[in-house]
């Protein structure tokens, strides 16, 4: 099992960890309970967790091709999610 982790230094971690889960929840099985959410797609798992000032993110996957796909789904919505903040790229650390 391959894992990654990043976090985004935010003050609307919950903000984005609802509408990540609501928007994932259209079509796989993801949701959210106060400041944690998960969302499991065919490819890949995200645990995610906020607080006041960072939203974190914990995937893992099969091999380092669903890895990197399930990084680029979670990471391609929370950037267009995030637009007022600028945000463009995420800086994931791999488990080794």
């Amino acid at each position: 099992m391959q894992k990654s982790q990043t976090q985004f230094i935010t003050e609307k971690g919950s903000r984005y960890l609802g509408q990540l889960c609501k928007h994932f929840a259209h079509k796989i099985d993801a949701g959210f309970e106060g400041n944690h959410g998960y969302a499991n797609f065919p490819f890949g798992s995200a645990k995610m967790r906020a607080d006041d000032n960072q939203l974190e993110i914990a995937i893992e996957a099969a091999d380092e091709a669903a890895l990197n796909r399930t990084k680029d789904v979670i990471e391609s919505h929370l950037v267009r999610f995030a637009f007022r903040e600028e945000l463009e790229e995420l800086e994931w650390r791999d488990a080794l």
